[in-house]
């Protein structure tokens, strides 16, 4: 199945996007998936690099890596490292941290593959970048995926296609912000940082663990998306446990794409979902919809909306309302510039945000982001507003 799939796109044009190889795998999969991290350079052509940092001073580890490739066995090793400071009044003022990621797919039959994630989340001092928003007095995770959770099992699944092409099913440990509301800027590891901008911060998504989820074409241009995934999970301690409590988190998504391989860069679509209560208290029930529409202009410009509502007992927000325009350069290069409002039950007052980013690709394997956040009217504190400069850095081995 061609639905789901991360940069999947076939275009002309110096700098447009193609389909990557692994577009012909299917699955449910956006662009912050293993798939979308396995494609290089994001799928885009004509890159005009100068640098061949990693591979210059390891060519035999990515000769290696291509025999294994040609017998369907692919991955990566990356290590991605956020620095980020902040105008606060309060808080630490900075923050710091890096992910080490190990993570593939094995094409194991036509129709079916597996594929896995693993990865160690780490902080450089006492905040991790994740919370330093919130430590500075906004209601804000300013460093999406960011954080100090440790070792963490992201992803073990199966994929299984349909011969047809019409269908995809994933089963095993999925992560539903892989898939549930995505579109092309959505990457915290190749596009924004903010959670304002990355899946919508009125779901209240689970975290990685044993789940299942199906896509299915529906004609040539609409597609519906659905995911029933465990609402406690901890994937630090993955565990079988959905099976006694039976907290689950539950999406559906319909869509519209102008083709199913551009379905990441021309899509609308509307989520709805739904979360149980905790049966320990933790959580009390939560359920929304979000709206989202994005469309690719000349093969270079991307602008979107994004909108979301829910209960408001669990999520960041519960009202949340964004828009901005995405820029793919030379390079693969991307720029990206989003501003959002939102509220939240319980706070008074409405809180905006703005992100400017720009990613510049010095090589295949390495990646330099400078980016700059401001918040106005923080929901958590007196201030008026405080910025956040940062950089985020990726190497690929």
């Amino acid at each position: 199945m061609r639905l789901l799939i991360a940069l999947t796109l076939s275009l002309t044009g110096s700098f447009a996007p193609s389909l990557p190889a692994l577009a012909q795998t299917g699955g449910l999969s956006g662009p912050s998936s293993v798939e979308a991290d396995l494609t290089p350079g994001d799928g885009l052509t004509d890159p005009q690099f100068r640098s061949t940092f990693p591979r210059n001073i390891a060519p035999g580890w990515f000769a290696w890596k291509e025999g294994l490739a040609e017998k369907e066995f692919k991955f990566n090793i990356d290590y991605l490292a956020l620095g980020q400071s902040s105008g606060s009044d309060i808080g630490e003022g900075k923050a710091g941290g890096g992910i080490a990621r190990f993570y593939g797919g094995w094409q194991a039959t036509e129709l079916g593959s597996l594929t896995f994630k693993i990865e160690h989340r780490h902080a450089y001092g006492a905040v991790a970048p994740q919370f330093l928003g919130l430590d500075g007095g906004a209601l804000a995770i300013t460093g999406t995926a960011f954080n100090d959770n440790g070792t963490m099992l992201t992803n073990l699944f199966w994929t299984q296609r349909g011969a047809n092409g019409n269908w995809t099913l994933q089963v095993g440990q999925i992560d539903v912000t892989d898939f549930v509301d995505v579109y092309g800027l959505v990457s915290p590891y190749t596009g924004f940082q903010n959670l304002a901008f990355n899946t919508n911060p009125t779901i209240n998504a689970p975290n990685p663990g044993l789940g299942i989820a199906g896509g299915v074409k529906l004609g040539s241009n609409f597609y519906a998306v659905a995911s029933v995934a465990d609402a406690n999970a901890d994937p630090t301690q993955p565990d079988f446990k959905v099976f006694d409590h039976g907290n689950l988190f539950k999406s559906l998504e319909i869509g519209y794409t102008s083709g199913f391989d551009r379905i990441y860069f021309d899509n609308v679509h509307l989520t709805l979902w739904h979360a149980d209560a905790a049966d320990d208290g933790s959580r009390a029930e939560d359920y929304g919809a979000a709206f989202s529409a994005a469309w690719f202009i000349d093969n270079q410009w991307m602008p979107f909306v994004r909108a979301g509502w829910s209960k408001g007992t669990a999520a960041l927000y519960d009202r949340s309302f964004s828009t901005g325009i995405g820029y793919y350069g030379r390079n693969t290069d991307l720029a990206g510039l989003g501003l959002n409002w939102a509220q939240s039950r319980g706070v008074p007052g409405t809180q905006f945000t703005t992100e400017l980013f720009y990613r510049f690709s010095i090589s295949p394997g390495l990646q330099i982001t400078p980016s700059l956040q401001y918040i106005h009217n923080p929901l958590t504190s007196t201030q008026d507003g405080f910025a956040l400069l940062g950089i985020r850095a990726r190497v690929v081995f």
